[in-house]
């Protein structure tokens, strides 16, 4: 049991600045924690000794419970100012949950390596969109239906259980591309949060995890002292970082974190090949 608690205490302190670095960034920027929390999880556990072939796992699925409980706040603050468009999330639902499921399917049976990779690239894909997109960009301005909002909101939900992520960061860019307000986008994508942490959490749940990448009290894929912690840090961080993002004009902090989070995502790909 001493052993176990010596591990479990380091563990506890660094998740606990981890979190609060999450909580703030996503309540400044509209992004979801996952962005920040993944990479984190996996720079916290692999200098702690779990380096195993399914470490990406329990960092993936780790994130994604936080989520749950980060997506149901979120967006019901944002309905109290009446900013959710229900519609959207509800005919978008169906084919987040479908990619999602899909999502975990495909990562249970990767390697560590493997989500890795897939997580520099497409972060820094988000991260060169958050640098260089502009909010006029437009494919139309109504959102797709049938199946191009199927194939769509089923990407979504496969892409974003690849990475740990809630639904924000490809969810708010696929609507403003199709003519939704920016703050209705945020507002809506944080629903999607839900969507793709439930099911995919649940199926995390019962990925049997080698014990080279298992840290101490991990149930499924979930570390559970990292997701308490977490979650306990960021719902008190995240007002921070929304009075900070009303304070201050975020905009240029929003490309000073795309650069950080384009750094950090190559990181992770130089990992991944090995440089």
């Amino acid at each position: 049991m001493l052993p176990e608690l010596s591990t479990l205490l380091p563990l506890i302190a660094i998740l606990i600045a981890v979190g609060a670095f999450a909580g703030v960034i996503a309540g400044l920027l509209g992004v979801g924690g996952g962005i920040v929390l993944v990479p984190a999880f996996f720079y916290v556990f692999t200098a702690l000794g779990y380096d195993g072939p399914q470490i990406m796992q329990v960092c993936l699925a780790t994130s994604l419970a936080t989520i749950i409980f980060t997506s149901i706040r979120s967006v019901m603050a944002h309905h109290k100012k009446g900013a959710v468009d229900w519609d959207v999330l509800k005919t978008w639902a169906p084919g987040i949950v479908v990619g999602a499921v899909i999502g975990v399917l495909v990562a249970a049976q990767l390697r560590s390596v493997a989500l890795q990779a897939i997580f520099g690239v497409l972060g820094m894909v988000i991260g060169l969109y958050m640098a260089f997109g502009r909010p006029d960009w437009r494919i139309r301005d109504e959102m797709p239906k049938g199946p191009v909002r199927a194939a769509l909101s089923s990407v979504i939900g496969f892409l974003s259980v690849l990475m740990g992520i809630g639904g924000g960061s490809f969810g708010v860019p696929v609507m403003t591309l199709y003519g939704v307000p920016i703050h209705r986008a945020v507002a809506t994508a944080s629903g999607f949060g839900l969507t793709i942490a439930l099911p995919s959490v649940i199926g995390f749940l019962l990925v049997p995890i080698d014990a080279a990448s298992r840290p101490p009290l991990t149930v499924g894929a979930v570390n559970l002292p990292a997701f308490i912690v977490v979650i306990g840090v960021t719902m008190l961080t995240t007002g921070y970082g929304v009075r900070l993002a009303h304070a201050m004009n975020p905009k240029p902090l929003k490309r000073v974190f795309a650069i950080f989070l384009i750094l950090v995502a190559a990181n992770m790909l130089r990992k991944a090949l090995g440089w």
